[in-house]
């Protein structure tokens, strides 16, 4: 068998299954039980898939994580609140006390009889999304109604230092009705010294003219692993915006699946990976055009210091009936050490005749001319490198425009260099 085993989890499952929200809810209990069964089939993925080549599992399926038991209240000062609104997961868990939410917007576990039809509903075979399926404890579930300007919401994760591997797998629920529009600034963040693994899962549902932009800012401490999984699924003239930030985690596997379903609906993924040191960074994307005259762009960047790995696979499919599909794909990798590894698999797979589809990826190091520029107008070298790092992720980052998403990249990506020569 070449599946990873999934023994620990699902023993974890099986002593909790009652427990867990929903666990007496004969559709939730249902949801579950499938899950659990697909994922005892599968395990983890392993590198003899080819979807899974690069990124080894094996560190995970070896932790032996369990549950977290951390109360809210045990975890230190949060950052400073950028939103009108803000909602506050303790290692998945909804912490009430520290959030503030819209009326539009509670917490998944109490409210769970009003996800039936919607959980699951974009969720794919996937072992990850099945695990999480199976495990969840809590979530969002932000349902903004029709023709509402939403404003900013904070989704803020935070990982505790517990002493022990803990496992925690929040489901976010998110729709959008017509018209309406919302800024969704998502941030994980956890200490250095915890061994954990955090495996979110969005299911994401944009209706016809509304727009998400959705700033997602991995920020986990360098023994935490992160899976995340976002299914998106846009209607005709809808629009989904996807920024997704890489800086830390010792193993991270950010995994974005969207489809275009209706004319005219449009997505931008891009993002930027910054690996230091035994770091592991994986995007993987797949967009679907279903629909004619939809647009698709993404650009992503990497830059690698140290003995660190970066993966980028891209995939776009387009159907035949999506005729005039405008699709766009690069991605860059800057690396900074000999030791640093890039690999790249960009894919088009086309059966409308009508389209203008690209794709492109370069690797390169930092262009010595350019530093030595910086060198002779007395700037150390050290800040040159930093300002070439920076303006290397410039293209990636200026496509994000609201202000509270440009202050927290902003913060998430000031002096990364400096502290990995350090």
């Amino acid at each position: 068998m070449n599946a990873m085993t999934p023994g620990g989890f699902s023993a974890r499952f099986a002593g909790l299954r009652e427990h867990l929200p929903g666990g007496r809810t004969p559709w939730v209990a249902a949801l579950r039980g499938a899950a659990a069964e697909h994922f005892a089939a599968t395990g983890l993925p392993h590198r003899k898939l080819e979807a899974w080549r690069y990124t080894d599992l094996s560190p995970i399926a070896q932790a032996q994580f369990t549950e977290a038991l951390t109360l809210a209240a045990e975890h230190p000062v949060l950052p400073p609140m950028r939103a009108p609104y803000r909602a506050v997961f303790v290692d998945g868990r909804f912490a009430a006390g520290l959030s503030t939410l819209p009326a539009w917007c509670r917490p998944l576990a109490a409210y769970l009889n009003e996800a039936e039809g919607w959980l699951g509903a974009l969720a794919q075979a996937l072992p990850v999304v099945s695990l999480n399926t199976m495990l969840f404890e809590d979530g969002l579930l932000l349902d903004l109604p029709a023709g509402v300007e939403g404003d900013a919401l904070e989704l803020l994760s935070l990982a505790s230092h517990t002493g022990r591997a803990i496992a925690f797998h929040p489901r976010h629920l998110i729709r959008l009705g017509e018209g309406a529009t919302l800024t969704l600034v998502e941030t994980s963040l956890g200490p250095d010294g915890a061994s954990y693994l955090h495996n979110p899962v969005f299911e994401i549902q944009v209706a016809a003219g509304a727009t998400l932009s959705h700033v997602r800012i991995q920020r986990e401490g360098r023994a935490g692993f992160q899976l995340s999984t976002v299914l998106a699924a846009v209607q005709a003239g809808g629009t989904y915006d996807n920024f997704t930030l890489n800086a830390g985690a010792k193993l991270v596997r950010n995994e974005i699946h969207t489809a275009l379903l209706g004319p005219k609906a449009a997505c931008h993924m891009n993002g930027a990976q910054l690996a230091g040191n035994g770091q592991h960074a994986d995007t993987t994307t797949y967009l679907d055009h279903a629909a004619p005259d939809c647009a698709s762009r993404q650009t992503y960047k990497t830059v690698l210091a140290g003995k660190s790995r970066g993966v980028f696979q891209g995939k776009i499919l387009v159907r035949q009936v999506a005729q005039r599909t405008d699709g766009y794909q690069m991605n860059q990798a800057l690396l900074l050490s000999e030791d640093a590894e890039i690999d790249a698999k960009p894919q088009l797979e086309i059966y409308a005749d009508d389209v203008k589809c690209s794709h492109g990826a370069t690797v390169g190091a930092l262009d010595e001319a350019q530093l030595f520029y910086l060198r002779a107008r007395g700037i150390p070298a050290e800040a040159a490198r930093a300002m070439l790092v920076q303006a290397f992720l410039t293209e990636a980052i200026e496509g994000v425009t609201h202000p509270l998403a440009q202050a927290a990249l902003a913060e998430a990506t000031e002096g990364w260099w400096e502290r990995e020569a350090a």
